[in-house]
């Protein structure tokens, strides 16, 4: 018992001042060029906005930055996801907490360039705020908390598979997470804007003053990363540790 402990203990592993900084940035950059491609590509409240290329946007922006800052944070850039590796003991609370804050702070800062640069542009969908559609969900918020669930369950599966597996392949670990996120967005972005992170929702919602359901993208979210989490845990991470465990000797007689 007292091995299993310390095992657990050693696998939280402790942050700093440049783990904060990348946090930052990351969501800064992530929260930036999403809003910017929402606002630029759905100009003035177009009827037809196209999502293949918002999603591959997502794809993109996040390869990018798991690639350059995953060695420094841990590549979070997500609330949810910082809750999720948390409950599993990857990150202490405390670092978990200021995680949570500078990734906030991040999205408000991506979010406020947006509409410096892009003001005219981003009025009409609120600088990238999201919202549940009336179109398609008639507006019904517990649609999107589903639409939020399954798209953060993907995207965790996806960190989980190749940035906490110790067997995975880490070199695709950027790429992989990237499509599982522009995967989620291309399907579920006409539903309600696909945030499936707090801060991306929270980061245009405060510049535009814009906070219709805005408990659907929180919650939706922490449930589809805490689920994934534990899921992949029972399913993978805890039949892989079996199966590494060498055969125990039996005494003859």
């Amino acid at each position: 018992m007292e091995g299993r402990a310390s095992t657990q203990a050693a696998d939280v592993q402790e942050r700093g001042v440049p783990a904060y900084v990348a946090e930052f940035l990351g969501t800064f950059l992530l929260v930036l060029f999403v809003c910017s491609v929402v606002s630029i590509n759905s100009e003035g409240g177009l009827q037809f906005t196209d999502f293949a290329v918002i999603g591959l946007v997502h794809v993109f922006v996040l390869a990018v930055l798991v690639y350059s800052l995953g060695h420094t944070s841990g590549a979070h850039f997500n609330p949810a996801v910082t809750t999720a590796l948390t409950a599993l003991r990857k990150i202490s609370p405390l670092d978990a907490m200021i995680y949570i804050l500078v990734q906030l702070a991040g999205a408000v800062a991506g979010a406020l360039v947006t509409k410096l640069l892009l003001q005219d542009e981003g009025r009409a969908v609120d600088y990238g705020a999201t919202v549940v559609s009336e179109k398609f969900l008639q507006g019904k918020p517990l649609g999107a908390l589903l639409v939020e669930v399954i798209g953060t369950f993907i995207l965790m599966w996806a960190i989980m598979t190749f940035a906490v597996n110790p067997r995975s392949e880490r070199w695709m670990s950027g790429l992989g997470i990237g499509m599982a996120l522009g995967l989620a967005v291309m399907v579920f972005a006409p539903l309600d804007g696909a945030a499936f992170n707090p801060a991306r929702s929270f980061g245009p919602a405060i510049v535009a003053n814009e906070f219709g359901d805005f408990w659907v993208y929180v919650v939706g979210p922490a449930l589809g990363a805490i689920l994934a989490a534990f899921a992949y845990v029972f399913l993978v991470l805890k039949p892989q540790e079996r199966e590494a465990q060498p055969p125990i000797e039996r005494l003859p007689g």
